[in-house]
Parts: structure tokens; C-alpha cells; sequence
């Protein structure tokens, strides 16, 4: 998940270039890495895997209603 910036991806033969608020999924053990993907400034972005390469289900809490009077 890129969090600002932009973010060089190299997944196997491809090369893709995300922005921020993109996400890239894919299995690990195919041949990867990433970079800066230009010269506009810094990339920040989250890696996020488990144990098993299963993958994750970021869970965010429901938005506060109404309050019942």
C-alpha cells in the first residue's frame, strides 16, 4: 500500500508504478522488488504479509452512529 508518492514495482516481467492510495497484491514468491519511482520527492509504503503468506483482512472499527436519546 503506497502511502505517499510513488512507488516502482518489479513483479516478475512486469513493471508497474503506483501512487499513493494504491495497493498491490500478489504472491510473494514470484520475484519482486520495489524502488523510488521517480524524482518527485520521498515513497513511503506498508508491506503486509503473514506467517503463511495468507493473506490479511485489515479490519477497521464500524463509524460511530447516531446517539440514541
Amino acid at each position: 500500500c503506497v502511502l505517499y508518492g510513488r512507488l516502482w514495482l518489479a513483479l516478475g516481467d512486469q513493471d508497474l508504478v503506483l501512487s499513493a492510495g494504491d495497493v498491490a497484491e500478489f504472491d510473494t514468491r514470484n520475484p519482486h522488488g520495489v524502488a523510488n519511482a521517480g524524482p518527485g520527492g520521498p515513497v513511503e509504503y506498508l508491506i503486509m504479509f503473514g506467517p503463511q503468506g495468507e493473506r490479511l483482512r485489515p479490519r477497521t472499527p464500524p463509524a460511530p452512529g447516531p446517539r440514541a436519546r
